[in-house]
């Protein structure tokens, strides 16, 4: 039995604005149910006394000082940019707001 349908991959490619053939669709939905598969077993294992972890490796140290460094002035960031509106990069507009 299929955990996803074909309309609802399809309703993801919408929402990700990607254009998919009818193959494609049926292609990504028996994807998506193996993966499902995969979490669904994975959440069946007793984990019972298992202690929980961030991180698998033991990470120690992995920070470092902060240093001041010479930056950009919002001049010299902005001398190649196609367009800037106060001391800010201007990019077109993708959303409808």
């Amino acid at each position: 039995m299929s955990s996803i349908s074909r309309d609802e991959v399809a309703h993801l490619a919408r929402l990700s604005r990607l254009s998919l053939t009818d193959d494609e669709l049926d292609e990504f939905a028996d994807q998506i149910d193996g993966i499902i598969e995969h979490v669904q077993k994975v959440s069946n294992v007793d984990t019972e006394g298992v202690e929980p972890m961030s991180h698998p490796s033991d990470l120690a140290g992995v920070m470092r000082e902060d240093e001041v460094h010479p930056t950009l002035t919002a001049e010299q960031a902005l001398d190649q940019a196609p367009a800037s509106q106060r001391d800010r990069f201007e990019v077109p507009r993708i959303l409808g707001e």
